[in-house]
């Protein structure tokens, strides 16, 4: 029996295959490359494929029935392209709503990225901690049931930022983004109640670590970030066991799969290769309309 990612929720089981395994990473855009980062080092052994819905990207415009049906739609091409051992979808938002519907779907092991919120009531010392997520992430009933489960003695901020994963995407494709704008999303996140403050903050969107250094730099006070990415590649290792050092040499360089590539530019060509992304392809698939 496995354990869902960070909830607690019982789903499966998982193959173990002994050859090179293959891993596929998806996300609505490029939030994933901060969990593609972590599995790079977690399995150096496995052939890593990410692949980025840019067409679809951002999820949190879309109301539930049209992501549940973009996303399993979208995942039946990569699938059949790239016969994944195991899939992570490396998006909060699509993960507190679609992985029931994917689990039902495919046979494969999905891991899901869902809202630190255990972690974070753990770690919290003033009891007051912050959700910093994406308007569908916060607004989620599974979000509320991990408050309810593992953060009722917490008084629990639910940020939900508009703006910060169009903010993290510019940055990385080489575009200036003004501190104030940053300041302005993470702002909520701190609070004071009754001589306390925030101490916790919990990035629940795979795209704010790329952010992290200017968001440390502007917080007002430090807290501690929680970054999803290590916990995710801990369960993959557990779904797949442990890495084997005899395929690492053969793992390679990851492929990235883009369904628009519209926003693929020079920069960003250059940030995807720091991520050892150099093969970019383009599996078209637009958003219906």
């Amino acid at each position: 029996m496995q354990v869902d990612l960070l909830a607690g929720t019982a789903y499966g089981t998982a193959a173990m295959p002994l050859r090179q395994p293959t891993i596929l990473v998806f996300d609505s855009g490029l939030g994933g490359l901060t969990v593609l980062a972590e599995m790079t080092r977690a399995r150096p052994d496995a052939r890593i494929v990410y692949a980025a819905d840019d067409a679809g990207f951002p999820y949190g415009r879309l109301d539930e029935a049209t992501l549940v049906g973009r996303v399993l739609s979208v995942m039946e091409r990569l699938v059949e392209r790239c016969h994944p051992d195991l899939v992570v979808i490396a998006c909060n938002t699509a993960s507190t709503l679609v992985l029931p519907a994917l689990r039902a779907r495919f046979s494969i092991p999905f891991v899901g990225t869902v809202p630190a919120i255990k972690p974070a009531a753990e770690l919290t010392r003033s009891r007051l901690i912050s959700v910093l997520a994406t308007p569908g992430t916060v607004a989620r009933d599974y979000t509320r049931d991990l408050i309810a489960t593992y953060a009722g003695a917490c008084h629990v901020t639910l940020v939900g930022s508009t703006r910060l994963a169009g903010l993290a995407e510019a940055a990385l494709k080489g575009e200036a983004i003004d501190d104030a704008a940053v300041l302005a999303e993470i702002a909520p996140c701190f609070v004071a109640k009754d001589g306390a403050r925030t101490d916790v903050v919990t990035l629940s969107c795979t795209h704010y670590p790329l952010l992290i250094e200017r968001m440390r730099r502007l917080a007002p006070w430090p807290v501690s970030w929680i970054d999803p990415a290590p916990a995710v590649a801990r369960r993959v290792t557990q779904l797949l066991g442990p890495a084997m050092p005899r395929l690492a040499e053969a793992a390679g360089e990851a492929p990235a799969i883009f369904t628009s590539g519209a926003g693929i530019s020079g920069p960003l060509r250059i940030a995807l290769a720091g991520y050892g992304l150099t093969q970019i392809t383009i599996e078209a698939i637009p958003l219906a309309n």
